[in-house]
């Protein structure tokens, strides 16, 4: 646990200095973000430095570089991944900023980017030794095998996460506060299964389950210094190259461990921003009228009157309690 401390800590400290670095640049660059009109409340923001996943991105590849040790594959894979999808983010952003077009990279190309990252994980979720195509059914002790199927469900698992992290991408500290409890919930699940299994002799999978868990706590504690920037009112937004960033280091975790429908209990708060877009496109489809006021759900929450900061919270600590639960029952 105390190189979960450590790694936690490296992650924060290097990512705060990130920022110090990065924020300033941002703004000489004038990388804002143009804010929707649709977005009312958010109007003022507009101008607000974005790409601001750049800086955590920086402190975890830093930090991690610097804590993992030994056999460490599962953990480089999801740093290449987290990374992989924050360059398809940031390309994102660059367009949008610097061409001055709104929707970025057009949808086919995102997804084509999206999809070869995801296949790559897919692929060496069912070939690989460490994984073997097998998932644990969350709160029952049972491991089942999908065969074949390994390569498409890991797909749709990274594309239903990184849309979800993305949506919830939609207020100051929001994302990166749901995602650090997400993070900091894998980082001990992770370590107690490290030790169950260097108790059961199986060293090397033991090891890698280790660095894993450090990859988490190195995420979670360059998300927590991220929020220095990030909460309400943010200095800097995280943008696409962010939010993508942390929908692939979600996934690939999860994925990696065994644990891919652990994701709708630990990220709970991902699947009501999903769950609430979809319902409100179906409903206005077929009736021509809303659910909410305004979907994802932590808008339709804003505008009922409640502020960002307790949002941002109260999603936080959900994930937390959430959290809590897949360590003491999952």
């Amino acid at each position: 646990m105390e190189k979960l401390l450590l790694s936690f800590l490296l992650g924060l400290g290097l990512t705060f200095l990130a920022g110090l670095v990065i924020l300033p640049l941002l703004r000489k660059l004038r990388a804002g973000q143009q804010i929707l009109s649709y977005v009312e409340e958010h109007k003022s923001k507009s101008g607000t430095p974005t790409m601001g996943g750049v800086i955590f991105l920086v402190g975890l590849a830093a930090a991690c570089l610097l804590t993992l040790r030994g056999d460490a594959s599962l953990a480089y894979l999801s740093l290449a991944v987290t990374v992989g999808y924050g360059v398809v983010g940031f390309l994102d952003d660059f367009i949008k900023v610097f061409f001055k077009r709104n929707l970025g990279l057009r949808a086919y190309q995102k997804i084509v980017l999206q999809l070869g990252v995801a296949l790559i994980v897919g692929f060496f979720a069912y070939n690989g030794r460490l994984v073997r195509g097998e998932f644990y059914l969350p709160f029952s002790g049972v491991y089942f095998e999908m065969g074949a199927w390994t390569v498409p469900f890991v797909v749709f698992i990274f594309l239903a996460t990184t849309n979800g992290v993305n949506l919830t991408d939609g207020m100051d500290g929001l994302a990166a506060g749901v995602t650090a409890a997400y993070m900091a919930a894998f980082a001990v699940i992770l370590f107690i299964s490290a030790g169950s299994l260097d108790m059961s002799g199986f060293i090397v999978q033991a090891e890698e389950y280790l660095n894993l868990s450090v990859f988490s706590a190195v995420l979670t504690g360059a998300l927590t210094a991220y929020l220095v920037f990030n909460v309400f009112p943010a200095k800097v937004f995280m943008g696409d190259t962010g939010s993508l960033a942390l929908g692939g280091a979600a996934a690939c975790v999860a994925v990696l461990s065994k644990n891919s429908l652990l994701i709708p209990v630990v990220g709970l708060m991902f699947v009501v921003s999903v769950v609430s877009v979809i319902m409100q496109v179906a409903r206005y489809k077929l009736t021509k009228k809303r659910f909410f006021l305004m979907a994802p759900y932590h808008h339709h929450l804003q505008m009922k009157g409640m502020s960002e900061p307790r949002i941002a919270c109260v999603y936080t600590v959900i994930t937390l309690v959430m959290g809590a639960l897949a360590v003491c029952f999952g």
